[in-house]
């Protein structure tokens, strides 16, 4: 049962993705019957039509179509989290302590510091 389920969601997930492939191959398979019975520009022989314009007619429609499906599986995406047990985290921090520390003193050394210079020709 498994196994099936899983060849069904491949499927179904695949046949989403190639929608304008199987649009392509319907038409490539139904080419002489699409140009002669269902083209809208067969009356007009000097275009070349050859079902071009029903094969773009089904493109768009099949392009309309992904996208409305991708906003409903947007809409339904939306999931909510509930957690059924509060996390209570506990950091502990520990600083040393410094016994007995004595300063250093130290000496600030003045120097004077001239800008560098490139000889000028």
């Amino acid at each position: 049962m498994k196994f099936v389920t899983t060849i069904f969601l491949a499927i179904a997930i695949l046949s989403a993705n190639f929608s304008r492939l199987f649009v392509f191959a319907g038409f490539e398979l139904n080419k002489n019957y699409i140009a002669a019975v269902l083209c809208e520009n067969k009356d007009k022989p000097q275009m070349h039509c050859n079902g071009k314009c029903y094969l773009a007619k089904k493109l768009e429609q099949a392009k309309e179509k992904q996208k409305q499906q991708e906003k409903e599986n947007q809409k339904n995406a939306f999931q909510e989290a509930f957690f059924e047990e509060l996390a209570v985290y506990d950091f502990k921090i520990s600083v040393p302590k410094v016994q007995n520390a004595t300063i250093p003193h130290f000496k600030v050394v003045v120097k004077s510091v001239s800008i560098f210079h490139p000889p000028q020709v």
